[in-house]
């Protein structure tokens, strides 16, 4: 949990556990998520082990790097319909993952500067590289906290949050390819009802989830890729995600494949769902 600083002149309002908690246990010797992902997208924060699991991932489903671009692309896309056409100006980006330029905040406040985003990770690799997260226009506020999923009412109370937010305005939350990463359904719906049910009406709640609905027995060949490294991992169907979205409006088009979630280039066009095998949704809080 990190604390949080008074506005100054500068626009350097909040100070970052990031700057104080060096050095941090990266354990570079086992595989992790957030670093395996990182190579998907062709990053540099990753080690031997990171790219050893990657690869043979890759090995069993070869269009991981186009999923995780692709993953990438509807993130932007979303944000940009969040922060454009929905006027979203409150972001909360949940499992955040290592920083990969365009970030949240980079899509956002080049829509509206004075949007507000709070990055939210356990993950001290993610605390390791936070710098580069908390930067942002003048106008806007950019913060970092230190707090697990697992724990949602530890990040709704936190200080940076309630500092950086107005809780009587929407907020656009987001849980991009983190949901995946936990195996109880049950206690997985519990979070996601815990964190909108926090949310004043109007704000938002954006997902993307790997799924084995078009290539089941790669999908299953993959998780248990994950599993027998010691990473939690569960691909989910369309009416599993839909339960997780109970109570909440879809926005159009509702559950999609990922690159055809309201598409603005012909890139992806030529893809298929298979090749792909993630979901994403923007769905409104009523």
């Amino acid at each position: 949990m990190t604390g949080v600083g008074r506005h100054e002149p500068t626009g350097k309002w909040w100070k970052s556990l990031a700057e104080e908690r060096v050095p941090v246990e990266l354990k570079i010797d086992q595989p992790h998520t957030a670093r395996m992902y990182d190579y998907y997208l062709g990053g540099k924060d990753n080690y031997p082990a990171d790219r050893e699991a990657a690869e043979q991932a890759i090995a069993t489903f070869p269009t991981l790097r186009t999923t995780a671009r692709a993953n990438r692309s509807f993130l932007h896309r979303a944000t940009r319909f969040l922060a454009g056409e929905a006027g979203i100006r409150q972001f909360l980006d949940i499992g955040t993952g290592i920083p990969t330029s365009p970030n949240l905040h980079e899509v956002a406040q080049e829509i509206a500067r004075e949007s507000r985003v709070v990055y939210v990770d356990n993950d001290p690799i993610v605390l390791a590289a936070a710098r580069a997260l908390l930067t942002g226009t003048p106008e806007g506020r950019t913060a970092y906290l230190e707090a697990d999923l697992h724990d949602p009412a530890a990040i709704l109370a936190s200080a940076a949050l309630r500092e950086t937010f107005d809780l009587g305005r929407p907020v656009a939350l987001s849980l991009i390819a983190v949901l995946h990463f936990f195996p109880d359904e049950r206690g997985l719906r519990d979070i996601v009802r815990t964190l909108t049910g926090a949310l004043p009406a109007g704000s938002y709640l954006t997902i993307s989830h790997a799924t084995g609905d078009f290539a089941p027995e790669r999908m299953d060949e993959l998780i248990g890729i994950y599993r027998r490294r010691g990473l939690a991992a569960q691909a989910r169907g369309r009416a599993e995600i839909a339960r997780l979205l109970d109570g909440l409006d879809l926005v159009d088009p509702g559950i999609s494949v990922l690159h055809r979630w309201r598409p603005d280039s012909s890139d992806e066009a030529g893809l298929t769902d298979a090749e792909i095998a993630g979901y994403g949704v923007v769905a409104r809080v009523p």
